[in-house]
């Protein structure tokens, strides 16, 4: 049973996971909240996803087949402009010891360990996006 989310978001969010049920799972998260979802299955699919439409912000899986999630994202930081910063989080199943400094130096904003819960999105969301809460 999901844990009904106390927030709500004027967001359009990517999620960037090559695998479908990780993708599903965190896009039903975020429609609870509001959010607008989009998913991409890889980061070379996130970086054209990118060229057409602007996101608050990223779910970023690490380990992707054709470009990975470090990859992906030193990409979206190069070209950045510099009044847009979207923030990048790490979702990622690997738990070990300096991966989330890893992500960080990457460019990410944030790590998330999978499997992810409503509760951690949502922490996220009002953490990244708190401009962008709305009442219910």
């Amino acid at each position: 049973m999901f844990r009904k989310p106390t927030s709500r978001f004027d967001a359009r969010v990517l999620v960037v996971d090559d695998y479908l049920i990780n993708q599903e799972l965190t896009k039903e998260f975020l429609e609870k909240m509001g959010c607008s979802v989009d998913l991409a299955d890889d980061g070379e699919e996130a970086l054209l996803c990118l060229d057409t439409m602007e996101y608050d912000l990223i779910f970023m899986d690490i380990q992707m087949p054709q470009l990975d999630g470090y990859q992906a994202t030193q990409k979206i930081r190069q070209a950045e402009k510099k009044d847009k910063h979207t923030p990048i989080i790490a979702l990622t199943a690997n738990a070990l010891s300096g991966d989330r400094e890893k992500c960080l130096r990457a460019g990410m904003d944030d790590y998330l360990g999978k499997p992810v819960r409503c509760r951690e999105i949502e922490e996220l969301l009002i953490k990244f996006l708190s401009q962008q809460r709305i009442a219910f």
